[in-house]
């Protein structure tokens, strides 16, 4: 009986050593190891630090969480039927060119002051802004009568065409027309002054008799006209006009609609014309042709801001051509913002005077005290923009 229990003793335990493989009795004598310490100064990693209950996950917070909701988007208004508005501020600023000349010596007054200058525009007191003196280079048309008529004629235009080329400087640009019944350009703007020479010893023979002055101004207005800048036109001849497409009402309204542009005169054939009505050999209506042909030249200059000169002999050419250079090279340039801001294209006419610090007319004297007489030169008047421009 005891061996029968020993044999079922063993059997069972054979049974169990199956059961749980070879190592079940390792685990089941050996004691379970202690858990290993994390050393005292080991910072813990990304996963946090583990405990008996497992590793603590710190997850990553949501970025869209933290940023903030966006303010309420501004309500958007519309233009009744879609249109779009601007907004465009146009304040008009003139430009204007002024000489100071004295009266007997012809000189350049310098030295004055933004209160010295008085403009009236449309007969209303304009305030002077700023006030600079310039002296440039010009850009000058020399628009020589060039016809069969008279060699007195020709030989004084050819005198002062070549008294005002050696007043040249390096830097000046000068164009050269001719005209008779028609204009014709001999040279284009050009700093050359070897250019400029040759065109000037090519008028050698005359074409037509006629002298159309009006066309020729005309036209050569109308050129300038497309170039930037302060430009000057030196007018040489008798002023006559004889077969003109161009009326004088016409000339007079293109003169004052270009701007930038000031016209000097010096007519030809005073002493030929003086001599020949002494001798009687004038007759009254020529005698009015050109006495008119004068005043028109005289005209033409002081519409805008230039000298006119008629002289009787050569030896007057490099006194007028050194006044002209004086004028051209010296001068001040005003600026003022017109009261009237209107628009509307009209002809605005300007005066200028000079005035002392209380508003009297200004007076000059020399160093003797004696009074001296001055002109002030500038052109009479502008033309204001149109809304389109």
């Amino acid at each position: 009986m005891m061996h029968l229990r020993s044999v079922i003793r063993q059997l069972l335990l054979t049974s169990l050593v199956s059961s749980f493989g070879p190592t079940a009795p390792l685990l089941a004598q050996t004691a379970p190891a202690p858990a290993q310490q994390p050393p005292q100064n080991t910072a813990p990693d990304q996963a946090g630090p583990e405990s008996d209950s497992g590793p603590i996950i710190l997850k990553k917070k949501d970025p869209a969480a933290e940023t903030p909701a966006p303010a309420p988007e501004a309500p958007k208004v519309k233009n009744p039927n879609n249109e779009t508005f601007s907004l465009r501020v146009d304040v008009p600023i003139v430009n204007l060119d002024v000489n100071v000349i004295l009266d007997k010596t012809h000189q350049f007054v310098p030295g004055l002051k933004p209160g010295n200058f008085a403009v009236l525009e449309d007969g209303v007191p304009q305030k002077v802004t700023s006030l600079r003196m310039a002296q440039t280079p010009i850009t000058a048309v020399m628009l020589l009568e060039f016809a069969s008529n008279s060699y007195y004629y020709i030989y004084d235009m050819r005198n002062a065409s070549a008294s005002f080329f050696h007043t040249l400087r390096p830097d000046d640009y000068v164009a050269v027309i001719t005209y008779d019944l028609r204009t014709r350009i001999l040279t284009d703007f050009t700093n050359n002054k070897e250019v400029i020479a040759q065109a000037l010893q090519s008028l050698t023979l005359p074409g037509f008799s006629d002298t159309d002055c009006f066309d020729a101004l005309y036209e050569t207005l109308d050129r300038v006209s497309r170039i930037e800048g302060r430009k000057y036109i030196i007018l040489i001849g008798t002023g006559r006009d004889t077969f003109s497409k161009i009326t004088l009402d016409k000339i007079l309204a293109k003169i004052k609609a270009t701007p930038n542009v000031t016209i000097f005169t010096i007519g030809t054939g005073a002493y030929a014309r003086e001599m020949a009505d002494s001798r009687g050999r004038m007759g009254s209506i020529s005698r009015m042709d050109y006495l008119q042909a004068d005043n028109q030249l005289r005209t033409f200059a002081s519409m805008t801001g230039g000298l006119s000169f008629s002289p009787m002999f050569q030896g007057a050419l490099p006194d007028i051509f050194a006044q002209i250079n004086n004028s051209i090279r010296n001068q001040y340039v005003l600026t003022y913002t017109p009261t009237n801001t209107q628009n509307d294209g009209s002809f605005r006419k300007v005066k200028v005077e000079l005035v002392d610090n209380e508003g009297h007319p200004l007076r000059m004297q020399d160093e003797k005290g004696k009074p001296l007489k001055y002109s002030v030169i500038a052109r009479d008047g502008y033309r204001a923009k149109l809304p389109v421009e």
